[in-house]
């Protein structure tokens, strides 16, 4: 069993597992639109889901990108379902295009408007989550340094999805085909799902 701390990170291989060992991450995909309408859309790998009640998701910007900021000066921000059909598309939207430049324009994509903000979301898409902006920070390490990061947090406040995902009026995995990033420059596409039920009784003898 390999060992390293993580204040040296000596880990002796040759690149830095720590994102390889948190995964699969869902991606992402973050449509912003500025207050003067500069339209931009990048994927982040730093994402999820953090509460139900109410919906809220985050992302993590290494530095203050274009997503970030915009997200921060609109106070808005469209969460687009990374697939892997569009998996080419989404590789494409992280490209360092200046401020300005739409990355709809040179991937191929289609903006298609949103009902309760003003940031377009991926048309081709099956679905996607319209955010408004409730915090935004910096996150800290141990010694009280803040992070190159920064994280923005969005109440979720519609939901656009496309029936051609749904079976039986649930969300259905095989359809959607969700994009994930794994470690390095791997990506997986979710192609085999089970179903467990959680145990109820102390001991999980329920199981």
């Amino acid at each position: 069993m390999r060992f390293y701390t993580t204040d040296t990170n000596e880990h002796g291989l040759p690149h830095d597992p720590f994102k390889a060992i948190v995964a699969p991450r869902p991606i992402g995909w973050i449509s912003t639109r500025s207050k003067e309408g500069t339209v931009n859309l990048a994927p982040y790998s730093f994402f999820n889901a953090i509460s139900d009640r109410p919906k809220l998701v985050m992302f993590s910007s290494a530095g203050m990108k274009d997503s970030a900021s915009l997200a921060i000066e609109s106070g808005e921000f469209v969460v687009n379902l990374a697939t892997g059909p569009l998996a080419e598309h989404v590789n494409r939207t992280s490209a360092p295009a200046p401020l300005g430049t739409s990355e709809f324009s040179f991937s191929g994509l289609t903006e298609a408007p949103c009902r309760l903000v003003s940031a377009p979301r991926v048309a081709e898409s099956p679905a996607a989550l319209e955010c408004r902006v409730t915090e935004w920070f910096q996150p800290k390490g141990l010694d009280g340094t803040a992070s190159q990061n920064t994280v923005v947090i969005g109440q979720v406040v519609a939901i656009h999805i496309d029936d051609s995902i749904l079976v039986d009026g649930m969300i259905d995995m095989g359809r959607a085909q969700p994009l994930s990033r794994l470690g390095y420059l791997d990506y997986a596409v979710t192609d085999s799902v089970f179903q467990m039920h959680r145990p109820r009784m102390p001991d999980a003898s329920d199981v």
